[in-house]
């Protein structure tokens, strides 16, 4: 199946066309057991297109179920389309100048394309939603769960295309390579970025041999700190990491895989001591301004108390030697 890049009136050559990619397409329908399996219930489309230069890519997802002939049920079929476009790094509002602001959206990179870090998002039943996705926040932990479906008939040669399905679902359609130090970082400066540290699931399941080890969480680790002025610290990213947890997937038994992605900020920042003991010749202002005539006046205090008491003792030897 093929579609037109842009609408056009002339001859029809092939550069002009876009092939749509069937994603994940599901077995064939067959009936066992008095049960019409692998039945289409839904039919998503997903269009790229960039601006004046047309569509850029198609693709087409299939959901499945399955009917019971005894059971007399029908099936509502549901078709949807979705369009979107790469965003332009110059289009994205700043993050902070230069330091982040609370709860402002934290950029990442990938090949040069700025865009917004994004986590799973749950549709109403549960299930975790092809195109919608929370924006991670700056300094505000996250948590989100939702159910991805898989193919009702799986196989062990299939665990490596569950494998990348699942990090497809937690990565999104943006996957992030780097992650802006600053919100006003811009794409071409290499130094104003970070790469994201990636940890993955081993590929072999431990002690069971119809298992398959697949990404169930993600754990979005981010350190932070605060530099520059006391007066008016600024917000920078020290680094991030992917933490993907696994589990081992049993095949040819589960069709709904729960997923769950958290997102931490941990501060670092190291704030400075404040100041201690007598001021000092190079503090610009003590922080008890009269602190130098206090001490002068305890010690002309002390002065007088010390020959009060020496005359008062002259006093007293005087009439004793007196007598």
């Amino acid at each position: 199946m093929e579609i037109l890049l842009v609408p056009i009136n002339d001859n029809i050559v092939q550069s002009m066309k876009v092939n749509v990619t069937a994603v994940a397409p599901p077995g064939a329908p067959h009936m066992r057991d008095n049960t019409c399996n692998n039945v289409v219930s839904e039919v998503i489309y997903e269009i790229e297109f960039s601006g004046t230069h047309g569509i850029q890519s198609v693709s087409v997802r299939f959901k499945v179920s399955n009917i019971s002939e005894n059971s007399g049920s029908s099936l509502q079929q549901r078709f949807t389309l979705h369009f979107w476009t790469r965003t332009l790094s110059h289009t994205l509002p700043r993050s902070g100048n230069p330091g982040y602001i609370t709860e402002a959206p934290l950029l990442i990179a990938n090949s040069g394309a700025t865009q917004h870090m994004s986590i799973l998002r749950s549709e109403g039943d549960g299930s975790c939603s092809q195109f919608l996705r929370h924006t991670v926040q700056f300094g505000r932990n996250m948590r989100t769960g939702c159910k991805l479906s898989l193919s009702p008939i799986l196989e062990e040669s299939n665990c490596s295309y569950i494998q990348q399905k699942l990090y497809k679902a937690f990565q999104g359609m943006n996957r992030a390579e780097d992650l802006a130090i600053t919100g006003s970082a811009h794409s071409t400066q290499a130094e104003e970025w970070t790469t994201i540290l990636i940890q993955k699931c081993s590929v072999q399941a431990v002690n069971c041999t119809s298992c398959c080890m697949v990404p169930v969480t993600l754990e979005i680790q981010i350190l932070w700190t605060k530099v520059g002025l006391l007066s008016n610290p600024q917000a920078q990213i020290l680094g991030a990491r992917y933490f993907y947890q696994c589990h081992p997937l049993k095949l040819l038994s589960t069709s709904r895989v729960p997923l769950t992605t958290v997102v931490t900020f941990t501060d670092m920042t190291e704030w400075p001591e404040p100041p201690r003991g007598q001021p000092q010749m190079h503090w610009k202002l003590p922080f008890d301004i009269f602190f130098p005539f206090k001490v002068a006046l305890n010690l002309e205090r002390s002065y007088r108390g010390d020959l009060a008491g020496y005359f008062l003792l002259i006093l007293i030897m005087s009439s004793i030697l007196c007598f």
